[in-house]
């Protein structure tokens, strides 16, 4: 009877045991899921706002960049909070390399998926902002554009010089090697990564229309003056002028010159025929035969040499009066302006 009892004892403090270590590994379960599910809802409700707010925020994809870079650029610019999770869901989405450098805007209301995908260039809703700095010719812009995977060179080129475009300032030009020289508007643009060579050349004539306003054409009018040749003076301006303050005076030589019919002997115009921007040119240099060489030829170059910015635009609608006919540039990086050529030659010897 005892025996009986005892093993019934045994019987009910096992089951005693087997119930509490089956409540212990459940109630670890049920805590560990809850807080599984407590971080997914936290995650799907970031993927639902993304953190973001308004137009998104702008994300830096350095060249080379790892899955662990894109997600700490990620990271750092808000974009998102669970770090190892976008890692997980762009290996899962078979995005672990291949990332392409550039600056992208991220909008809001996106999955991590979809992130590591644009950022990856893999969708089509994939936006990449790029600026062009003012005085950048078109070889410049293309070198950029193409460094960035948005253009190839042979294509842009066509467009350039082949495409149609309706805007009232590409009327009668002239005809020259790059025919849009000038008027693809230095400015900061973005775009889709695949959006093509002939939608980049109209947004950034679109952006000229828009900066060369009616009161500029007005202006360019009354200084009996077409919109190509102030482009062609100020695309000059640009590359001469060492800062905004400088570039009405410079102008003001150059129209100075004009009205004298001197050459106007720039030398920025020889470096865009050269290709390359010399700090000092050779007598050689400045004898190419060429539509470009202000010392070989009177009046402007054929063509913008450059991408003029507002300022040097205004510059060359509104020079600034003066006596100067020369200048010359300093030792500090300041332009000397002069009125007689014996005064220009002293400057000059000063700062050589």
């Amino acid at each position: 009877m005892e025996k009986k009892l005892a093993k019934k004892i045994t019987t009910v403090i096992l089951f005693i045991l087997v119930l509490a270590i089956v409540g212990g590994v459940l109630g670890i379960y049920i805590i560990n899921k809850v807080q599984d599910n407590r971080e997914n809802d936290l995650y799907q409700a970031e993927i639902e706002r993304n953190s973001l707010t308004g137009n998104g925020v702008f994300v830096q994809v350095e060249e080379g960049a790892t899955l662990e870079d894109v997600a700490s650029a990620l990271v750092e610019a808000d974009a998102i909070k669970y770090k190892d999770e976008f890692i997980r869901i762009a290996k899962e989405a078979g995005i672990s390399e291949g990332f392409v450098a550039g600056t992208y805007r991220i909008v809001p209301n996106v999955s991590y998926e979809e992130m590591a995908r644009q950022l990856a260039r893999k969708s089509d809703n994939a936006i990449i902002r790029f600026t062009i700095p003012e005085g950048y010719e078109v070889k410049n812009i293309v070198e950029r554009l193409e460094g960035l995977g948005l253009v190839e060179s042979e294509a842009f080129y066509q467009v350039v010089n082949e495409g149609e475009f309706d805007y009232d300032f590409l009327e009668d030009l002239p005809e020259r090697d790059v025919r849009l020289e000038g008027y693809l508007f230095p400015d900061t643009y973005e775009v889709k990564v695949n959006c093509g060579e002939e939608y980049i050349v109209n947004m950034m004539l679109a952006r000229f229309d828009e900066v060369f306003s009616d009161a500029y054409r007005e202006r360019a009018a009354e200084m009996g003056y077409s919109i190509d040749e102030i482009v062609t003076m100020a695309s000059m301006v640009e590359r001469e002028a060492g800062s905004a303050e400088e570039m009405p005076r410079v102008a003001g030589v150059f129209y100075n010159r004009l009205e004298q019919n001197m050459k106007l002997e720039s030398c920025a115009s020889v470096q865009y025929i050269l290709k390359e921007r010399k700090t000092v040119l050779s007598t050689e240099d400045t004898q190419i035969e060429s539509p470009y060489n202000t010392y070989l030829h009177s009046g402007l170059p054929i063509g913008p040499i450059s991408s003029p910015g507002k300022a040097s635009i205004e510059a060359a609608l509104y020079p600034e009066e003066t006596d100067y006919m020369y200048f010359v540039l300093g030792k500090d990086g300041v332009h000397i302006f002069s009125k007689t050529y014996e005064e220009h030659l002293a400057a000059i010897r000063e700062n050589s």
